[in-house]
């Protein structure tokens, strides 16, 4: 069956169609059909199937074109995914007016897909926002985006940025220098996402103002934080006792994005997570969201997605295969 795309620029042709066709060509191998172009119209042929799936995501394509967006290859990946799940017209719902902030080298920041929209719009919306999710999903960075908009809108009075300071999997032992010098190794993905949108001046001209401040979660123990915009990251590494000695430490006028990747707990072995605990205690509270990002929504190298994935997909079929890290593998017996 031949389908047909008529009204396309030759700059959005170029766009959705990638460097040397790219990705024309994934989408042709994705929905086995084949993509060509004649008189400036995009012809689609292939079974009926197959030619609709990829004028659907072609079309989704250049509506993000057409708003100015450069199409990368998370971009095509993602469309393909929602059209296999018969969701590209909820494409629509990433216009223009979702743009959070712009980079210091003039790069807009905003959700790239529709888990993403959906954490951004529940942090606008609630006092408390859970973001839980794997790696790459944007948790961090786009809760800092917001933070910093709503700071340079004048909508708080300072940012406040915490992790608990413990170590993945390594013990790092006496680090030298003083105690920022000790705990700056666990803040540093803090500091990046800062130096990124903020830019570095700014950001040091503000920390030395006092109004933003990067620090180990122990630090919030007995302060009441008023007109803040609070984030708490790495979230699974907290015990129960700690995220409820942060949680009750919210004042007045203040916003609270908590983040965490529950497949990633570097406690103890045996140890509850404080990020565990509080969805079941606090998920029936009003203006509490939790919101769960997936691999379908990882904007990193396209690779980690395809990583997340299989990793879901292994801890799904194998039980217990969460903990592996924690048990070492006994060659005498051949098992962990």
């Amino acid at each position: 069956m031949n389908r047909v795309i008529s009204d396309v620029s030759a700059d959005d042709i170029k766009n959705v169609f990638g460097q040397f066709d790219i990705f024309a060509k994934k989408i042709e191998r994705e929905f086995g059909s084949e993509v060509t172009l004649r008189n400036g119209e995009i012809h689609i042929s292939g079974g009926e199937k197959s030619s609709a799936s990829t004028k659907n995501v072609l079309d989704s394509l250049i509506r993000l074109s057409r708003r100015g967006n450069i199409i990368e290859e998370q971009n095509v990946d993602y469309i393909m995914a929602l059209e296999k799940e018969n969701s590209t017209a909820m494409m629509d719902a990433l216009s223009d007016g979702s743009i959070i902030c712009h980079t210091v080298q003039g790069r807009p920041v905003k959700p790239k897909t529709l888990g993403q929209k959906e954490y951004t719009d529940a942090i606008r919306d609630k006092m408390i926002v859970f973001g839980i999710g794997p790696a790459g999903t944007g948790k961090t960075y786009l809760a800092m985006a917001m933070a910093i908009t709503a700071f340079k809108n004048e909508e708080v009075g300072r940012i406040i940025l915490t992790r608990p300071a413990i170590e993945a999997g390594e013990k790092l032992g006496f680090l030298p220098g003083d105690l920022q010098s000790k705990v700056d190794p666990y803040l540093r993905p803090l500091y990046d996402a800062l130096y990124q949108i903020m830019g570095a001046e700014s950001f040091q001209k503000n920390m030395e103002k006092g109004l933003i401040e990067v620090a180990p979660l122990a630090y919030m123990r007995g302060r009441t934080l008023d007109n803040a915009y609070i984030i708490l990251d790495e979230a699974q590494n907290t015990t129960p006792a700690q995220m409820k000695m942060f949680l009750t430490r919210i004042g007045f006028g203040s916003k609270v994005v908590i983040t965490g990747d529950k497949t990633q707990k570097d406690l103890s072995s045996g140890a509850v997570s404080g990020l565990d605990t509080a969805e079941r205690v606090l998920k029936k509270i009003d203006d509490i969201a939790f919101i769960y990002l997936s691999a379908l929504d990882v904007v990193r190298h396209p690779l980690v997605q395809k990583i997340v994935k299989a990793y879901e997909d292994f801890e799904n079929k194998v039980p217990g295969s969460g903990d592996l890290r924690r048990k070492p593998f006994d060659r005498r017996k051949n098992r962990r």
